[in-house]
């Protein structure tokens, strides 16, 4: 049973059914979501912090997977009134009892969904902190009164929803320890000329004949083309042509010696009717397999995240940035 004392944000009915497009494109904001896999009581549990935003409120939500259900911590950040800017909450999934705790009072935005500096998460289970997110992490130990985990927690995904006309416009870290990336996604029309024509002699012609050979010749031998470009740090990577016939493609490309694979599917932004959106998948990996969205994850059974101390544990989820580009007219 899901325990929530705190007041739930409007923006979470969002992040509860992120498919329902008929609620995303009515919230018209921004969400910010990271999962992580973490050890907890000797199970591999998946954890989802959230960010959202919008023109009234920032929110925070901290979900964590149960064996049947979800169990979420949900945090309103209100401008014009008093909010729990520091607190914590506890809870308990599968008998095993995590405490959220949160300190956001001096927390640096910036502008963007998730904080930029100057805050910290952290969830605590079993006396040991299992994740901590921000730049205040001996803060949030000494808050806690408790230890790091001896298991570093693995960062398995990160999506995000944005919305646009033309230009999407977001900043990304391809693993959790680089430095941000500014990605930008644009489509738009271009003339595709379809055939060249003998330019006739318009010294004899007045002016009505010259105008309408025009619109004759710009009429079939023209015609309205789609591309889309993808530029990372000003960049151009990726430069689709004829996008209404390859609304779904991949590539390769090279960032420092660092091989990314783009996937793109924006079917829906050009033949399902009213607000959709298109779906960007970006895969840091050697591996060249479509990364599947990711599914509802159940906890592995106990010793999958096991590490010898200093050592990483290894993990069977590739890391995927899923971007949701919600086209408005």
């Amino acid at each position: 049973m899901m325990q929530d004392p705190i007041g739930i944000p409007t923006c979470f009915s969002v992040v509860d059914k992120v498919e329902d497009s008929a609620t995303v494109t009515k919230s018209g904001q921004s969400i910010f979501m990271s999962v992580y896999k973490t050890n907890i009581g000797e199970q591999c549990r998946m954890i989802t912090v959230t960010w959202c935003k919008n023109m009234l409120l920032h929110g925070l939500s901290v979900s964590v997977d149960g064996l049947e259900s979800e169990y979420t911590c949900k945090v309103e950040l209100k401008p014009w009134s008093f909010w729990r800017k520091q607190g914590s909450k506890s809870f308990v999934v599968d008998g095993q009892r995590l405490d959220v705790f949160w300190d956001l009072k001096s927390a640096k935005f910036q502008g963007e969904t998730e904080p930029i500096s100057e805050y910290y998460v952290g969830v605590v289970a079993g006396g040991e902190v299992v994740l901590v997110l921000g730049d205040m992490k001996k803060d949030c130990y000494r808050k806690t009164g408790c230890r790091p985990s001896l298991i570093d927690p693995v960062l398995v995904s990160r999506r995000e929803h944005v919305f646009g006309k033309k230009k999407f416009n977001t900043r990304f870290k391809f693993h959790e320890k680089g430095r941000f990336h500014d990605i930008t996604i644009e489509c738009k029309n271009k003339i595709k000329k379809i055939g060249s024509m003998l330019k006739p002699d318009t010294s004899l012609m007045d002016t009505r004949e010259i105008s309408a050979r025009g619109h004759s010749k710009n009429n079939e031998n023209s015609e309205d083309d789609l591309e889309m470009e993808i530029r990372i740090d000003g960049e151009l990577m990726v430069h689709v042509n004829h996008l209404q016939w390859k609304f779904r493609g991949n590539e390769s490309i090279n960032i420092k010696k660092m091989r990314i694979e783009v996937y793109w599917d924006v079917h829906d932004w050009l033949f399902s009717p009213g607000l959709r959106n298109a779906l960007f998948i970006i895969k840091p990996s050697s591996s060249t397999a479509l990364p599947h969205l990711l599914p509802t994850l159940s906890p592995s059974p106990a010793g999958i995240c096991n590490s010898v101390h200093g050592v990483k544990p290894l993990c069977s989820f590739d890391f995927c940035i899923f971007l949701y580009a919600w086209k408005v007219e």
